[in-house]
Order: C-alpha cells, then sequence, then structure tokens
C-alpha cells in the first residue's frame, strides 16, 4: 500500500499508467422512467447539507431509468441557469474514466455551482459557475458510476462504448419527458477526458435517432470536448511527444520509448518496452500527471499498486481534478448519509461506498473504439458545432495528441492559428477550421475548468454563441 500522488496515480509507475489510459482503450424498482405527475417536483433539492448560502436557481437531482428489464437507472443531478432559465440553453455534461463520475469531478471540481470546502461537509459557491451561461445537467454515466445502479449486478460488468450511447439517448428521451418545457430548446454537449469517446458517440447517436423517428425533443446544436480521447495512435504518439518536450522525460529514453513500444501492436507490450516505462518512472518523479507544473495533494491515503502487466486489460482511471486534494473533499461528502436523503439517493446504490471512479466499470469495459474521427467526419458532415479545447500542462491526454488528431481529418483552415485574450493577457491558442473550432488554454491541465476557471466560463461563452476567442482589441475595447 502506498501513498496516493495527484489523482491516485502511484509516486512511481506515472509513466506506465498513462500508456495503460491510452494502450488498452480499445479492449475489447422504486425507479421510474417515464415522468408521471409530480415527479419533477419530488426531484427538487431544497436544501443541501453544509450549505450555508441561499441561491436564486432551482436544482434537482434523481433518476431516470433507462432499462425497464434490468432496472439500470442513470443519476442525473440539473440546475436550472442562474437567471433567464428560459432564455438559455440547455447543456450535458460528462466525465470519462471509463467510470468516473460527472457529480464528483465536473460539477464539485470544475463547472458546477457548489464546490466542496476542505472538512469534506460545507459547500462554497462557484464564482465561475457555468450555470451562469446555461442550464446544465450533470449525468452519471455508464450505470456503476457514481450513484447510478442497476437492479442486475451483472449490468455493471457489460458496460462499454456501445451500451453508453443507447443508455444515455435513451436517458435523454425520458429526462425530456420529465422536463417538457426543456424539450426542443437548443442543446449542447459537453466534458472531457473518456468523454472524448461518449460525446461524440451520443451526438451520432442523437442525429441518427432523430432521422429515424423524424423526433424535434433533442435539438442538438453540436458540443464541446476537452483533452478528449480521440484516436488511439496519435493520442498516444503525442504523449511521449510532449514528455520530451515538457523536459520531463530524458533524451535517451525518448528515443528507447519510440524504439522499443510498439505502438501498431498495442495488445501486448514487450519485455523491453516495459524496462524502458521503469526508466521513465524513475525520471518522471512525484508529479501529477493531470497538470504537470501543480502541486500533488499530499493528504495520506492509501491504494493497490499493480504493476503494468497486471493492469493491460483495465482502462485506469482518465478522471479528472486542483485543490490539489479535492478528490478526497467529494468522497466524504457524497458519503454523507444526509447527502443521500438532500439528493433522492436510491438505497441501492447506497450499498456500497461511494467513489469518485469505480475501478470495477472500467475493468469490465467491453467495446471501446479505436479511433473516434470517422463520427467527426460524419458530424461535420451534418453541420453540428464542434470545438476541441485542450488545457496545455495535461501530460495525459496532452495538446499535441489533440493536434495530431486533429492534423489527421484535414480540415480547410478559415482562421489561422492566433493567440487569444482576456484582462489583457494571452488565454491560450486558438484555429478556426471548416467545420471544427480549436482552442487552447494557456497554464490549464486534464480538468481545463478547475485549474483556470475563468477562462474556460470566457471558452464557454464564446461556444455558446459561436463567436470567435477574444482578440487584444476587442479586450482592451470592453
Amino acid at each position: 500500500m502506498e501513498e496516493k500522488v495527484g489523482r491516485g496515480v502511484p509516486s512511481s509507475g506515472i509513466f506506465a499508467l498513462l500508456l495503460v489510459l491510452l494502450l488498452v482503450s480499445h479492449c475489447c424498482s422504486g425507479v421510474r422512467g417515464v415522468a408521471s405527475s409530480g415527479v419533477r417536483e419530488e426531484d427538487k433539492v431544497l436544501q443541501l447539507p453544509g450549505q450555508s448560502f441561499n441561491v436564486s436557481f432551482a436544482h434537482y437531482s434523481g433518476y431516470i431509468t433507462v432499462n425497464e428489464e434490468s432496472g439500470r437507472a442513470l443519476f442525473y443531478w440539473f440546475f436550472e441557469a442562474a437567471e433567464d432559465p428560459p432564455s438559455k440553453p440547455l447543456v450535458l455534461w460528462l466525465n470519462g474514466g471509463p467510470g468516473c463520475s460527472s457529480v464528483a469531478y465536473g460539477l464539485a471540481e470544475e463547472v458546477g455551482p457548489f464546490h466542496i470546502n476542505p472538512d469534506g461537509k460545507s459547500l462554497y459557491l462557484n464564482s465561475y459557475s457555468w450555470n451562469q451561461a446555461a442550464n446544465i445537467i450533470f449525468l452519471d454515466s455508464p450505470v456503476g458510476v457514481g450513484y447510478s445502479y442497476s437492479n442486475n449486478s451483472k449490468d455493471i460488468q457489460s458496460n462499454g462504448d456501445e451500451r453508453t450511447a443507447k443508455d444515455s439517448l435513451e436517458f435523454l428521451k425520458n429526462w425530456f419527458k420529465e422536463f417538457p418545457d426543456y424539450s426542443g430548446r437548443d442543446f449542447y454537449l459537453a466534458g472531457e477526458s473518456y468523454a472524448g469517446h461518449y460525446i461524440p458517440q451520443l451526438s451520432q447517436a442523437i442525429v441518427r435517432s432523430q432521422k429515424l423517428t423524424e423526433g424535434s425533443s433533442i435539438n442538438l446544436k453540436g458540443f464541446m470536448v476537452g483533452n478528449a480521447l480521440t484516436d488511439d495512435f496519435r493520442d498516444r504518439l503525442g504523449i511521449f511527444q510532449f514528455m520530451w518536450a515538457s523536459g520531463l522525460i530524458s533524451d535517451q529514453t525518448f528515443k528507447l520509448l519510440n524504439l522499443f513500444c510498439d505502438f501498431q501492436s498495442f495488445v501486448h507490450i514487450s519485455p523491453q518496452c516495459n524496462r524502458v516505462l521503469d526508466l521513465a518512472d524513475e525520471e518522471i518523479g512525484n508529479i501529477d500527471p493531470y497538470s504537470i507544473f501543480t502541486p500533488s495533494c499530499t493528504q495520506s491515503g492509501s491504494f493497490s499498486r499493480d504493476k503494468l502487466r497486471k493492469r493491460l486489460h483495465s482502462f485506469g482511471r482518465m478522471g479528472e481534478k486542483y485543490d490539489p486534494c479535492t478528490e478526497q473533499h467529494s468522497t466524504v461528502y457524497f458519503n454523507l448519509p444526509e447527502v443521500h436523503t438532500a439528493l433522492h439517493v436510491h438505497p441501492a446504490a447506497t450499498q456500497s461506498k461511494w467513489e469518485t471512479c469505480s475501478d470495477l466499470v472500467g475493468e469490465y469495459w467491453k467495446d471501446s473504439q479505436r479511433s473516434i474521427l470517422p463520427i467527426y467526419h460524419e458530424l461535420i458532415a451534418h453541420g453540428l458545432r464542434i470545438w476541441m479545447f485542450s488545457g496545455d500542462n495535461d501530460a495525459v491526454i496532452p495538446v499535441t495528441s489533440t493536434r495530431y488528431n486533429i492534423n489527421a481529418m484535414k480540415l480547410q483552415t478559415v482562421t489561422p492559428w492566433h493567440a487569444w485574450y482576456d484582462d489583457g493577457q494571452v488565454g491560450g491558442w486558438t484555429q478556426v477550421y471548416k467545420g471544427l473550432s480549436f482552442v487552447t488554454v494557456r497554464g490549464a491541465g486534464h480538468e481545463v475548468p478547475r485549474h483556470k476557471p475563468k477562462l474556460a466560463l470566457v471558452l464557454f461563452r464564446a461556444f455558446l454563441s459561436d463567436s470567435p476567442m477574444p482578440t487584444l482589441s476587442e479586450v482592451a475595447d470592453s
């Protein structure tokens, strides 16, 4: 047993974990579904434990059944916009993993209105919450993540990309029945990390479903994904280059990694590659790979550390994180019985300890597409608004990987690469292509809104309005 570093990354083995996250990403009652009278009011959250302030917006939490036969039910937490909700669009936020909770990360650490204090029992308001610009749903998906559960225990061992997209689509169809006043509202998807699979796949499912049924309740306009897992080969290719360019590994180790780690054959890792990975671990040291220039959490914690060979068929955690110990605060808070009561958590979801990420979900993941790029081509042709963004201090899915992926799409440039600004300072860089916009966020890690919340809100508002990122002259004029 060893101490946690960052998001549960061991003090050594960081580089091995990074490779596993990407190498193996191809692996192979009391619940309601349709709304009845009063269901929406039953889900309304009146007061949260540790909430010492009032809010102007309504919020709701509960379950939507996505499979009646097995009793598969997904947990959601929905926040109306802080001002004039009827005039604002609707956004669904998804975190990745696979197996990580959107409530744990997206809501409690990043873009949600409520964040958790270090005592694990009290809350404070997030000044840069995204519900300032939109109505927003946080969904724990797939089943087995966060408070989501199934009456059939085998369901948790049968998750994968395909079923996750189907269940998320079913969730949306039934959610709009419970909240009919949002039906037909401009709708967007947003998220990060392994949501680089979830979000394009769900977008594709929505588009195809709407074509088949001629439905209009899910008025999907576009999506945005950050530091997103996209294409196995290019994602891996970018990691080693980022590590070397950032000064985390030596020239010699970089050469050996490229020599012995065959990225075209990633089912089996050679003994030579394993030895080089161990060498890279030693060089990298005790850092948080999700945010390489910020401190790691030093609070005590323990976990079982397995060697790389034992993790070849698990995804590990591509979960997200900066206090730097907020993950521990969330674990305390969301295990409190009074929180379960306030959020209408089903008893079946409290039989085991609530975790930010479920190792079991990742361990039994059934299917994962090697590349999402073909879906991008389909959705760009459909005319969706698509933005990709990247924190430039993330070593897990680095900016180099995302740029390789975008270059592979061979899109026509509309607006060349240039800096964007906030308060007179460079916020990052951006390039606009025909069908896709790319934005980097300077100084941010894997969880962009966590490390740079103000810049992330600027980015979000620009995405929703389909406006260019602000230039220096625009900042000066304002």
